[in-house]
């Protein structure tokens, strides 16, 4: 017996298992930016909350969206 995974699937499969790395990294790069302009500027720690709180904002956002279309796409069941 062969399994085979049917190219759309596989596809939507690697769409949802993206989601999960979406507000993470979304974090990350705000504190990243956050942190390397307060060292060059000198305004620690304001720039490094701002851009952290802009990253989780930006990461719910990406998030809201990426589930939204994942339902939107989502074939209703056979009837």
């Amino acid at each position: 017996m062969s399994f085979k995974i049917r190219r759309p699937e596989f596809a939507r499969w690697a769409e949802l298992s993206s989601i999960a790395l979406i507000l993470p990294s979304s974090i990350a790069v705000g504190l990243f930016f956050g942190y390397f302009l307060d060292r060059k500027l000198g305004t620690e720690p304001w720039l490094l909350l701002i851009f952290t709180v802009l990253g989780i904002a930006s990461g719910l956002l990406s998030l809201f969206r990426a589930i939204r279309k994942q339902w939107k796409d989502e074939e209703p069941p056979d009837a």
